[in-house]
């Protein structure tokens, strides 16, 4: 189901997902690819939840295109990538940070921490988010472009490995074409 996740002045769009018995779980939070929170990204969401965790989906997007959800086409590449440049990592931080106390408001989750999960441009996100107190447990999926470059900082990204709290596991292909060794 879809929630607004407040961010001060920003509601931010989310994907909802719960185990279907009543009870108190673990959160997860899904992070998109560059193509927003679309079918594949909610279908993620729907069968973490069936595993046993609350799981949610915001759209990282919300602040440049409300309702962004595209394919896999060229064109959808290429007006995905184009909302990725304008992204700013401390707003990004900051939208997870939301989607967590939007979590620990709800009864039925776990107030022990919260694991992170994304996939492309969200398993770079989910890195940055790595740094929050309450991520205990981050799971990135070929993080683009982690080590080269960060939203709106001048820094990449991997300087931010200092200061991850909990567990980070980072997968990447070993012939993904657009992430080299």
């Amino acid at each position: 189901m879809w929630v607004k996740v407040q961010n001060q002045d920003l509601e931010i769009d989310a994907y909802l997902a719960k185990p279907e018995a009543a009870g108190v779980y673990p959160a997860v939070i899904v992070i998109q690819e560059i193509f927003g929170v679309n079918e594949h990204i909610r279908d993620i969401t729907e069968k973490i939840a069936k595993e046993g965790y609350i799981a949610i989906a915001p759209a990282i997007y919300q602040r440049q295109a409300p309702g962004f959800e595209v394919g896999y086409g060229d064109e959808d590449v290429k007006l995905g990538r184009e909302y990725k440049v304008k992204t700013q990592a401390k707003e990004l931080i900051s939208d997870i940070q939301a989607t967590i106390d939007y979590l620990f408001a709800m009864p039925e989750v776990k107030q022990e921490g919260v694991g992170t999960i994304g996939f492309c441009f969200g398993g770079h996100v989910v890195y940055l988010a790595a740094i929050l107190e309450r991520v205990k447990a981050t799971a990135s999926f070929y993080g683009a472009q982690i080590a080269t470059w960060c939203p709106g900082e001048e820094e990449a990204s991997i300087a931010y490995t200092k200061d991850i709290k909990g567990t980070i596991y980072s997968f990447f292909g070993m012939e993904d074409p657009l992430i080299p060794n």
